[in-house]
């Protein structure tokens, strides 16, 4: 496997130039990797559009993710999401259709951002009575294509989830594609998944488009991501994809963000995907332990443990104030859950330190409290109308009966409470005082 953007930047470095471009450090170290940090020189190609050495290895990344065409983001896949709603739209339109597009509950806010921006319509689809999983089914996303005049055009999934739950993926593709919509997916948390046996990664199970943060799971700093267009998704939106990257990204990408993109190629390569099945098995293992132990767990993700501390008499907010005491800090925690991201790198002494700090919390009476149902609010305002509209940041006590404008409200993480457009109601106050949240961006009077 290549390394070409690697290759350029040290064989660059070596050279001791006089540096009379950005950025302003030239390469001097303070913090240690000031020497590999460049800009789009000569030589060096230019992220949008790559024609040279970031080419090269977006088509290494293509080749191991089995994608027709891969591009790299800096900007996570936030930057990744945005473009994909705006090739949903585009495609949308070379259709004469107006663009709508149906997505599950669960959307990372940055979705409802873009979709305001580019003033798309949403339907949201998935939500029953709970936030805590946004449950898409085949038979649900085929009611949605009945009336050919309200169908989307596009479906939105997020899977897997931040507490670790997945979607039936091809069956849903199959829903798609028998109806001409583009199956969009945020993998986010699941680059990982297409280096394990079987088909889990949305390019295998049929998506058009999905991004990938590689910084979640694989070994890749903070903010290297990918954009995936698989073999089925329209050919004409190949060209337009790094114009919808460019149009919401930075023109300075992270010359050390995409260095780490590419050495994970070549980690990819040689001997990575052994080491995240024995962190799967390492994982499984743990898991096992814990349940037999009596620890109920939810989701099934294979490199993310999902407590439910409430059956042993603790808040997931409780119980990671005692892992933090013991040096471990887990992903996220809120009332009802606590959330362990696992990779490789833990390696066997840190899952046992995990295993050892939750045995030493001795069991408790168990918490009987559940979250308060989910609000069902209705929606008055598209979101591009509530996001561009003047707000007001009140107290959430206040906000009954106003109109959010703020993209969500909480993530508690499954499924935000409110989204931007929709009405406040007192279900959703009562789900404010339970998950902390203590104000609101609504629209002004």
């Amino acid at each position: 496997m290549t390394t070409p953007i690697i290759d350029f930047v040290r064989s660059y470095a070596e050279t001791g130039p006089v540096r009379m471009h950005m950025p302003g450090h030239k390469g001097r170290a303070y913090l240690g990797p000031e020497a590999l940090d460049i800009t789009e020189i000569e030589g060096a190609d230019v992220l949008y559009p790559a024609r040279g050495i970031i080419r090269e290895s977006e088509d290494n990344a293509s080749a191991l993710f089995g994608s027709r065409r891969t591009f790299y983001s800096t900007e996570g896949s936030s930057l990744c999401i945005r473009a994909m709603l705006y090739l949903a739209g585009i495609h949308a339109r070379l259709q004469g259709r107006t663009a709508c597009i149906a997505a599950g509950r669960n959307a990372h806010r940055v979705f409802a951002e873009a979709a305001a921006l580019l003033d798309l319509e949403i339907r949201w689809i998935g939500q029953g009575d709970s936030l805590l999983r946004c449950e898409i089914n085949p038979a649900g996303l085929e009611a949605l294509f009945d009336d050919p005049h309200e169908s989307p055009n596009a479906v939105f999934v997020t899977s897997p989830d931040y507490l670790g739950n997945m979607a039936d993926l091809s069956a849903l593709a199959e829903v798609c594609h028998r109806h001409g919509a583009l199956f969009l997916v945020d993998n986010a948390h699941g680059a990982y998944l297409r280096f394990l046996p079987g088909k889990r990664h949305p390019l295998d199970c049929g998506a058009d488009i999905c991004c990938d943060s590689a910084h979640k799971t694989l070994p890749v700093l903070t903010g290297g991501a990918y954009l995936h267009l698989s073999a089925s998704c329209p050919p004409e939106l190949d060209e337009m994809a790094e114009r919808a990257l460019a149009l919401f990204a930075s023109t300075s990408p992270s010359y050390l963000i995409l260095q780490s993109l590419d050495l994970a190629n070549a980690l990819l390569c040689a001997d990575y995907p052994g080491k995240l099945a024995g962190a799967v098995s390492a994982a499984a293992a743990l898991r096992k332990k814990l349940t037999d132990g009596g620890w109920l767990l939810a989701g099934s993700e294979p490199l993310k443990i999902t407590l439910c501390p409430k059956s042993r008499g603790y808040t997931g907010n409780d119980l990671a104030e005692r892992l933090i005491s013991a040096g471990i800090y887990p992903e996220f925690s809120d009332p009802d859950f606590l959330v362990l991201m696992i990779s490789p790198e833990n390696g066997l002494s840190g899952l046992e330190q995990v295993k050892n700090a939750l045995f030493a919390c001795p069991q408790r009476a168990p918490i009987t409290g559940l979250p308060p149902a989910a609000p069902h609010c209705e929606q008055v305002l598209t979101p591009r109308q509530a996001m561009l509209l003047p707000f007001l940041r009140l107290p959430a006590e206040q906000c009954l009966g106003r109109i959010l404008s703020s993209p969500s409200v909480g993530c508690p993480p499954a499924v935000p409470i409110c989204f931007c457009g929709e009405r406040i109601n007192s279900q959703a106050l009562e789900l404010f005082r339970y998950y902390g949240i203590q104000s609101c961006d609504v629209i002004r009077d």
